[in-house]
């Protein structure tokens, strides 16, 4: 990299400093923000003084003509990272503008997790939790792919997107990490080359680590922030399919699979709660307790399908449907998050209203844990979804009467927190796990494991299964290491439905993740699906069949993400020092030892692929390869994936494909 290193703590004693006041006017429309602000004051802080004294740098900041001081204190904590907060008169205002010289040729990952982009640098980000699939959005592409056709390629500008995780940390090409302890909304602009300025609507307190390796890198960054815990062992046993529609159902597409030969360790069933239709499609009624007239004897068949190694896992989020039971409850309790008029706060989501459950109420946090307890493991599932946690509004009253402004990006890790006390005060942490979609610093903790949302269902490279891999990728620059996403893609709407060739992709890119979950889609009747027919059949079982083979790389690579805090799927940088592996976001390595190179585009039967400098053996050819550039085929069935072939499992790694 040229240049300077980009930041350390001279950069800290020589930043810029600008304060001020303003309000936010942020309007929200299914989970999806409008985003004004109006900035009251901006005040310039000239640097007046510095003094170190007992490992402790203190910087005085004050306003010309004025008697505004704020200090900025710099320490060194025990295991090595420096602290920077700011002390005086910072509860006077509350807009921070932080700014560090950087050096222009490093690059930028991380900041939660983003689609359409992989490398940050020239870009200002908005650390924000929103619903990544904005309606407007969806609605402009489809008039656009009716007008104009089909372009996958194309991108919108980055600010046009939102995120369903957004995170205050990230991580330079330079080996070290920044990260804010701010709540409320910020930004971070890497546009300029030589500097980057974080702006926040708090004082915030910054944390920065130089370390000699990325995996020194994300183990210190877990120090500060935490990591996951080990999935159960069975997950890694075969395929969990997305079956819908009752347990006749789930017996019938059980028994099409295991003909073929396929490995299933687990059935997840959204609507074991029951259903609604609606314009969007087949969705969750949201009333947590089992449909017996939908799921037929669900109890006896989970302890049935359980014993022949095949977990029910299930649905749940922070919402409640107006119709069912226990909206009744919640109203007259007065548990729901309230409109400034007293009543409850209705959310839309999609195409119906429903309240949201407020969590700062602490009777009615356990009141919604026991319904997990009780509704869900009490029932026996081995897991589940807990979707949502990004749409909290910001004009609602709470019950503890903290400002939801500030509250906003925290709610994601409250709901991942309170399902992670459910598991755990049940006894059961090493036989249950639960997968989110949204994010914030303490979600890194507090969930399980992650999932990329609801991807569309197309080969868009910003909202479709290319996405996936910048968005696992940068979620792992961010300190979370354990991600998978839904195979086949979910956001089904017009013309855009799956087809055969997109599922048999995604099936064979997911294989090489830490879980093989499929999904049916919003509309499941007019998506492919993976019993459609016998190539489809076929495809599945035998995608479910290497998935169960790989079981003893890919728990050590979960093992190794909760000792060490090292993400299981990592950029190629991770572990390569070259120009190319930093900006390649289309590929990923698997643990240490295997470069996966999914083919992403419709009708190709190749891809480039660039091979960092190693010598490596394809899964299945065999044929050996050394570093570089090259056309490799890749029909449906054998996609570009390799083995490192110094790797200390490499025979073994390399004997998955035989006889499969």
């Amino acid at each position: 990299m040229k240049g300077v290193i980009s930041i350390n703590q001279k950069s800290f004693e020589q930043l810029e400093l600008q304060v001020g006041s303003g309000t936010n006017d942020f309007k929200m429309s299914r989970g999806s923000f409008k985003y004004r602000q109006h900035i009251d004051q901006k005040i310039k802080l000239d640097h007046v003084s510095s003094d170190t004294s007992e490992n402790v740098t203190t910087i005085k900041f004050q306003a010309a003509h004025s008697d505004i001081t704020v200090k900025a204190q710099i320490t060194t904590l025990d295991n090595g990272i420096t602290k920077l907060s700011f002390l005086g008169d910072t509860e006077k205002f509350n807009r921070f503008w932080i700014t560090l010289k950087s050096n222009e040729g490093e690059h930028i990952y991380g900041c939660g997790e983003t689609y359409s982009k992989f490398d940050l640098k020239g870009e200002k980000v908005r650390i924000f939790v929103a619903e990544h699939q904005n309606a407007n959005r969806i609605g402009k592409k489809i008039i656009k792919e009716k007008i104009f056709g089909k372009h996958p390629e194309k991108t919108l500008s980055f600010d046009k997107y939102e995120s369903y995780y957004a995170q205050p940390t990230f991580v330079s090409s330079d080996k070290y990490f920044l990260h804010v302890d701010v709540s409320a909304y910020s930004e971070f602009d890497f546009r300029k080359k030589d500097h980057i300025t974080l702006y926040t609507q708090e004082a915030p307190v910054i944390y920065y680590y130089k370390a000699q390796s990325f995996e020194e890198l994300s183990g210190k960054l877990s120090e500060l922030l935490g990591h996951q815990r080990p999935l159960p062992s069975w997950v890694y046993n075969g395929a969990i399919l997305a079956i819908q529609e009752g347990t006749e159902i789930i017996d019938e597409k059980i028994k099409k699979v295991e003909d073929k030969g396929g490995k299933i360790c687990g059935i997840w069933s959204q609507d074991w709660c029951g259903c609604r239709r609606t314009g969007f499609g087949y969705q969750v009624m949201w009333n947590w307790q089992w449909d017996k007239d939908l799921y037929h004897n669900l109890d006896i068949k989970i302890k049935e399908w359980k014993q022949k190694g095949i977990r029910f896992l299930g649905y749940i989020n922070p919402f409640i449907a107006l119709e069912g039971e226990l909206y009744k409850t919640a109203s007259k309790e007065g548990f729901c998050v309230k409109a400034k008029d007293g009543s409850d706060y209705l959310v839309t989501i999609t195409t119906f209203p429903a309240a949201m459950v407020d969590f700062t109420n602490p009777k009615v946090y356990d009141w919604y844990k026991s319904l997990i307890k009780e509704n869900m493991i009490g029932l026996g599932m081995g897991g589940w979804m807990a979707d949502f946690g990004e749409y909290l509004p910001l004009d609602c009253v709470l019950y503890s009467g903290e400002d939801p402004q500030k509250l906003h990006n925290r709610w994601p890790a409250i709901w991942a927190q309170m399902n992670k006390e459910a598991i755990e005060e049940c006894g059961v942490s090493d036989e249950v796990f639960f997968f989110t979609r949204a994010g914030h610093t303490g979600t890194i903790s507090a969930s399980a494991m992650m999932w990329t949302g609801d991807q569309h269902v197309d080969w868009s490279v910003d909202d479709g299964i290319a996405s996936v891999i910048p968005a696992t990728l940068s979620l792992a620059m961010s300190g979370y290491g354990l991600t998978h996403s839904d195979v086949g893609g979910y956001t089904t709407i017009m013309h855009m439905t799956r087809s055969k060739e997109l599922l048999l992709r995604w099936e064979e890119m997911n294989v090489f993740s830490p879980l093989f979950r499929s999904h049916e889609g919003n509309q499941p009747s007019r998506n492919v699906q993976f019993d459609g027919d016998d190539e489809l059949l076929e495809q599945l079982s035998r995608s479910s069949r290497l998935h169960e083979r790989l079981a003893f790389y890919i728990k050590e690579c979960v093992e190794e993400n909760a000792a060490r805090a090292l993400p299981v799927m990592r950029p190629l940088f991770y572990h390569y020092d070259e120009k190319d592996a930093y900006t390649e976001k289309t590929e990923y390595l698997l643990g240490r030892d295997i470069l996966v190179a999914p083919v992403l585009k419709e009708n190709s039967e190749s891809r480039n692929v660039y091979l960092p400098d190693d010598t490596w053996i394809h899964l299945f050819t065999k044929k050996e390869y050394k570093g570089g550039r090259y056309e490799i085929e890749g029909k449906v069935g054998m996609p570009p994936v390799f083995v490192r072939k110094n790797a200390e499992l490499f025979e073994k790694l390399i004997e998955v494909t035989d006889n499969l």
